[in-house]
């Protein structure tokens, strides 16, 4: 449910790492960018922790095969 967000998120953060290390940028546009790249991160954790949960609620331990 989650890993296509996860995956657009990462993506994002790794576009704003290339920016960052390629591009001609202020010290303040670099705050700026390394902000967003850590907010990213943040919901990266969030959504992968959510989709682990998800993940394993799925498993069926009471199988009485």
């Amino acid at each position: 449910m989650y890993r296509s967000r996860i995956q657009t998120l990462e993506e994002s953060h790794r576009l704003l790492d290339q920016q960052i290390i390629e591009g001609n940028y202020t010290s303040e546009q670099i705050s700026e960018m390394k902000k967003r790249k850590l907010m990213l991160k943040d919901e990266i954790a969030r959504l992968t922790k959510l989709q682990w949960i998800e993940d394993h609620e799925r498993v069926d331990f009471d199988d009485d095969r």
